[in-house]
C-alpha cells in the first residue's frame, strides 16, 4: 500500500517546478529520498540547485504543503541537504532531453 502512496507522492512532486529550470523538481534531481512510515508519515530529503537559490525559503514549505494535502498522508517533514550538492548529472534523461542537453 505504501508503494501506491509513494507513486502518488512522486506524481505530486512532478507538478512542482523550480523557477530557474523549466522542469519539475523530481526530474531535475532535487528530491533525494521519499520515506513513508507505517503510520503514513512522509519524510522527504531534498536539495536545491544552490544555497543562494531564490526559492530556498519557499520551495521546501511548498513541497511539504502539497504532499501533505494528498489523501492518506500523515505528517510531512521536508529536510534540505547540501550533501551531495546538486549538479546537472542528477537530472533524469527526460529532464535533460526537455532542456536540450542531449
Amino acid at each position: 500500500m505504501n508503494s501506491e502512496l509513494k507513486t502518488r507522492i512522486i506524481d505530486m512532486l512532478k507538478t512542482i517546478y523550480d523557477p530557474e529550470i523549466p522542469a519539475n523538481i523530481y526530474d531535475i534531481g532535487l528530491i533525494y529520498e521519499v520515506t513513508i512510515s507505517d503510520e503514513r508519515d512522509v519524510s522527504i530529503l531534498m536539495t536545491l540547485t544552490s544555497p543562494m537559490c531564490p526559492v530556498a525559503e519557499s520551495l521546501p514549505p511548498d513541497v511539504q504543503f502539497k504532499v501533505g494535502a494528498l489523501e492518506g498522508v500523515g505528517s510531512v517533514e521536508v529536510e534540505v541537504t547540501w550533501d551531495p550538492p546538486w549538479s546537472p548529472d542528477l537530472m533524469s534523461e527526460a529532464a535533460q532531453l526537455e532542456l536540450g542537453m542531449f
